[in-house]
Formats: structure tokens, C-alpha cells, sequence
């Protein structure tokens, strides 16, 4: 915590603005909101919530026989992903599918540990010990068996041609040269230019790695007797989902994400189907859509609500029994570190985490503590919420205002930073009104708090896209949700019979 309540304060002192000028005004200000707190001060995998429930080693992976070094690489990517996703048919089905990969590649005698993570990011990646992962995110998205294979080969290919150890060895150099140029140099520039040098050759690096795991994996699903099509079709449907969510989701931690670790998909669609043609022509292959759609039929979609999820302009965490309504006009992204909202246009924004205060000491002394800096002390406020200890305060950056609010609630303290980029009367009403719906949850709504999940259907006579769109429980663009979420096109015609996926409450 210390070190994160350095960094606050050295980004109140510098102000938003002043990073406006080198990144976009959104991406400053979410970079400010997002690191005004450390990451064990964020919602929902905090270490205030990792004290409460430590994560549990996964029932797929049996982790007491592996090196204490695996192990730590192991718990630390739970603790990053929600955890294990526990479903017997869901493991039994990509265990199958790894065996059978396994058997017809380059190297059987390798063996592998399988983990799906319970989180909606799509990604899978694999460590030099043989340990795969798949987030329940990445099933989701695939719309048969062929799809899940290709990723799976793919992360296995790193593993066969030594990708994940090699890229460790590369990182320690790259972590090298940084200390020389660090400790060494005394020109900024020239250290400057040693370091661009030492990232962008591990950047190409990583991207030939990429290819040749692509390579790799299409020859290994396609011996296997896999579509080999399934990785063309899947790198599309990743391309169109990651250009969704970017124009939706501006505070989203991309760090879990596929694309943050991946070459451009355009690139690697061409590269798959030129793989693909040196098997078979396309048609050839096993895809088991009806097998892999039925094991997937009720799978979580999207946040899983013992983390805290998002409905509309309202967050709720069932298991911290709390909920609060954003301004008028937000949206809000619930990641790692914290619960972010921005308003349309980007003049408004709005960050919720929480960490733990000594009850010696009262929220109002907290405010001028020192987290945030150029706190107005004249503005300082002890007050109640829904019949909770609270303090406000206003702060003022370079060219942000600041609304300060810290709620005891419990053992915690919840922390609301309200900016806006032009204080006005209307906009503070709004404010102070968002912050006064922070309250307890009844034991009603912690009950009836269910997640989101896939639901297979069939589509009947007169099923439209336009239709099957109004049947998705989602809050945003839903034809352009369930045609990512099947990966089918604009203007598709859907045929009577056939199984697609929705998203339901």
C-alpha cells in the first residue's frame, strides 16, 4: 500500500491534465483513476478480498505435485482470473480434446494441466511446465470443438518448440539491459534509445514465437483429425470481439486480454488459412459444433457476481453487500484494480475501491492524510450515507476537479473519486446524488444476484437476427453481441433448426 499511496501522490501533484498532452484525454484519465490506488486496493480481486477468501487450487489442476516455483506462477494467475471455473462436463470435454491433441503432436510424450478461469476476458497461454489455461470467456466466444482445439494447439505449440522458456530468458535480458542503462548511462537519451532497442526486439520476437505457434497448432489440429478451418474462424470472431469492446469499454484492463499478448488478428487470419490449405480445403474436418454447444449450454457470460457485477448504471457485489448508481449518462467497467465510470464525451469520470483504515483514526483525518494530494482542507466534511460513517472533500488538478468521498462500511473503507473536467453546480448535484445510493444490500437482492449466462436455443420459423438480438440480456449493442457471441455476419439469414447461443438472466 505504501508505495501505491507514493504514486497517488505523485499523480495528484502532476494533475491529469498534464499527461493529457502525450495520451488521448480518456486515456489519461482513466490511467489517473486507475492508478490512484494499488491494486490491493481494487475490486474485486483485491487483497482485502484475497484475505477473505484465498483462492482455492483448482479441482482440474493438482498443484501439490508441482515445483513451489510453478505453484506461486499458478496461484498468482488464479488470484489474477477469479479463480477456477469448476464445471465437470466443461473440464471433461477440454481434457478429451487435449488428449487427443496431445496424441498427435510433435511430441505425445509432453503432458499437460489443463485450468479454465472464471473470468470474461478471452484468453488462454500456456507456461514452460506444460500448464495450459482457457478462460470460460474464450469457450464462450468459440462456436464449436475445431475453434477450442486451435487455441488449445496453439499454446501447446509454445510449449513444444520452447517459446515460454525462451521468451522468460528474454524478458531477464531485457530486465538486464534496463538496470545497466538505469545504474550506468548518464545521457538520457542514449539510455533511452537502449531501451526502445531492447523492447522492440522482444516485441518481434514474441510476434515470430506467435506465428510459428500458429503454424504449429493448425498442422497439430488437423492431424488430430480437427477442422483446421477452426483457427481462421476463431481469429475472426476474436478480431470483431476485441473491436467491440474496445469502443465500449475504454477503462477495461487489456492486460488479461488475448490481444494484449498477440500479434494483429488480420495478420494471423491470413497467416491460419494459408496453414489451414496445406492440410485440407475447407469443409474437411471435425468441428462437433451439437457436442461442444450442449456442453457449453449454461456457462457463466461475462462478470460472475460473487466478484461484483455491472447492470446498466448500477453495481452491485453480492458478497461485499454492496451496491451504488453511477451519474446520469455513465457507463462502468468493473476491473481488477477498481469500479471505473466515464461519461459520454469524457468529461467525466468516476473511480470506486476500497481499503482498510484503522478505526483509530477518523475518515476526515483520512482525507488529509496524504493519498491524494491538494486536497482542499477547508473543504473537509464528516457526514452519513444510508446511515454510514462518511467524509468528503474537494481536490483540484491541473485542469480536473476532484469530489472526495470515503464510506466506512464494516472493516472497509470505501473510497468514490468523483472528476470533472468543468465544475458546475449540476454536475456536483450529480455527484453527491450517485454517492448517496452507496448503500447495503437487502437480503433480497444478494439472493436474486445471478450471473449472466450462455443459453443454447434452436432457431424456429420466423427467428431473425433482429430477434434472437431482443432476446439477449445485455445492456449494450446486442445484435452486435449475439453476432460476435456466433459468429455470424450482418445480414445473415438464420436457419430453422439450427442451435445459437444467447445470453440470459
Amino acid at each position: 500500500m505504501k508505495a501505491s499511496q507514493m504514486r497517488v501522490r505523485r499523480l495528484a501533484s502532476q494533475g491529469p491534465g498534464g499527461m493529457a498532452g502525450r495520451k488521448s484525454l480518456i486515456a489519461s484519465l482513466f490511467a489517473a483513476l486507475l492508478l490512484a490506488g494499488c491494486a490491493s486496493a481494487g475490486l474485486p480481486t483485491s487483497e482485502v478480498l484475497d484475505q477473505k477468501r484465498p483462492p482455492a487450487p483448482s479441482s482440474q489442476t493438482k498443484t501439490a505435485d508441482l515445483p513451489p516455483a510453478v505453484q506461486r506462477e499458478h496461484q498468482r494467475i488464479l488470484a489474477a482470473y477469479g479463480g477456477a471455473y469448476n464445471d465437470k462436463e466443461l473440464e471433461g470435454m477440454v481434457s478429451k480434446t487435449v488428449e487427443r491433441l496431445v496424441a498427435a503432436s510433435q511430441r505425445p510424450d509432453l503432458s499437460y494441466r489443463v485450468t479454465i478461469l472464471n473470468s470474461p476476458a478471452v484468453n488462454a497461454f500456456a507456461l514452460p511446465s506444460g500448464q495450459l489455461y482457457v478462460t470460460r470467456g474464450l469457450i464462450a466466444l468459440s462456436n464449436d470443438n475445431s475453434e477450442l482445439a486451435s487455441v488449445l494447439a496453439h499454446e501447446m505449440a509454445h510449449v513444444i518448440a520452447q517459446h515460454a522458456a525462451m521468451r522468460e530468458d528474454r524478458a531477464r535480458q531485457a530486465a538486464l539491459v534496463t538496470r545497466v542503462v538505469n545504474d550506468v548511462l548518464s545521457d538520457p537519451q542514449t539510455g533511452a534509445l537502449a531501451l526502445a532497442k531492447s523492447k522492440i526486439a522482444l516485441a518481434s520476437f514474441s510476434r515470430t514465437q506467435e506465428f510459428e505457434a500458429d503454424g504449429i497448432g493448425v498442422g497439430i489440429a488437423s492431424r488430430a483429425g480437427f477442422d483446421p478451418y477452426g483457427a481462421v474462424r476463431f481469429l475472426t470472431s476474436l478480431g470483431r470481439n476485441a473491436n467491440l469492446r474496445s469502443t465500449n469499454r475504454p477503462g477495461e484492463d487489456k492486460a488479461l486480454d488475448f490481444m494484449s499478448s498477440h500479434p494483429a488478428t488480420a495478420d494471423r487470419v491470413k497467416s491460419a488459412q494459408l496453414s489451414a490449405r496445406q492440410y485440407t480445403a475447407p469443409g474437411s474436418g471435425e468441428r462437433e459444433r451439437t457436442a461442444y454447444l450442449g456442453a457449453i449450454d449454461g456457462l457463466v457470460y461475462g462478470e460472475d457476481p460473487s466478484e461484483g457485477f455491472v447492470r446498466g448504471r448500477r453495481f452491485l457485489h453480492p458478497k461485499l453487500g454492496f451496491t451504488f448508481v453511477a451519474p446520469e449518462g455513465f457507463s462502468l467497467e468493473n476491473t481488477a484494480q477498481a469500479v471505473l465510470g466515464l461519461k459520454d464525451g469524457g468529461r467525466e469520470a468516476l473511480r470506486l475501491d476500497v481499503v482498510r483504515v484503522s478505526g483509530d483514526q477518523t475518515l476526515a483525518e483520512y482525507l488529509k492524510s496524504g493519498w491524494i494530494e491538494n486536497v482542499d482542507a477547508g473543504t473537509i466534511q464528516e457526514t452519513t450515507i444510508n446511515g454510514l460513517p462518511a467524509a468528503t472533500a474537494l481536490a483540484k488538478g491541473e485542469d480536473w476537479n476532484f469530489q472526495l468521498y470515503a464510506i466506512r462500511f464494516g472493516s472497509d473503507v470505501y473510497r468514490f473519486i468523483y472528476a470533472s473536467k468543468n465544475r458546475s453546480a449540476d454536475i456536483d448535484k450529480s455527484f453527491r446524488d450517485s454517492v448517496n445510493t452507496f448503500r447495503r444490500m437487502s437480503v433480497a437482492e444478494t439472493e436474486s444476484a445471478r450471473p449472466l449466462r450462455i443459453k443454447v436455443v434452436a432457431v424456429e420459423n420466423g427467428d431473425t437476427i433482429e430477434k434472437m438480438a431482443e432476446r439477449m440480456a445485455v445492456n449494450d449493442h446486442p445484435m452486435e453481441r449475439f453476432l460476435v457471441l456466433n459468429g455470424l455476419e450482418s445480414g445473415e439469414r438464420l436457419k430453422p433448426g439450427d442451435r445459437v447461443k444467447i445470453v440470459v438472466e
